[in-house]
C-alpha cells in the first residue's frame, strides 16, 4: 500500500514540478505515472551503479556531483518517454532538485502515516 501511495504522490509531484517550472512539461497524469515509475526504477537500479562508478569525482566535488547524476537520470527518463519533456540539462538539474524536495516531503509524510507509534 505504501509503495502505491508513494508512486501516486510522486506522479503528483512531477505534475507540480511541471506547473512550478516551465523547463519541465508533462502532458497528463498517466504520463506522470509512467515517468514516476521510470525515475523510481532508475533510482533503484541505475543510481547506485553510477554513484560507485563516479565515486572519485563525487569525493573531489564534496558530493555535488550527485546532483549531476540525479539530473542525468531525470533527463534520460524524459528522453525515453512521450508526454514528459525536459528542456536541456539545466532544466533537468533544476527540475530534479525540485522533484527531490517533493520526494523528501512525500517520504516524511508516508513515514508518519504508515508507521504510527
Amino acid at each position: 500500500m505504501k509503495l502505491i501511495a508513494r508512486w501516486l504522490l510522486s506522479a503528483a509531484a512531477l505534475l507540480a514540478v511541471a506547473s512550478f517550472y516551465s523547463g519541465v512539461e508533462i502532458r497528463s497524469f498517466s504520463a506522470a505515472l509512467l515517468a514516476a515509475l521510470v525515475i523510481g526504477l532508475f533510482n533503484m537500479v541505475l543510481r547506485p551503479v553510477l554513484v560507485v562508478l563516479t565515486l572519485p569525482v563525487t569525493v573531489i566535488t564534496l558530493g555535488l556531483f550527485l546532483f549531476v547524476i540525479n539530473a542525468l537520470m531525470f533527463w534520460t527518463a524524459a528522453a525515453m518517454l512521450d508526454g514528459f519533456h525536459v528542456r536541456g540539462f539545466s532544466a533537468a538539474l533544476l527540475g530534479s532538485l525540485i522533484y527531490s524536495v517533493f520526494g523528501i516531503v512525500i517520504d516524511s509524510a508516508l513515514e508518519r502515516l504508515f508507521f504510527k507509534h
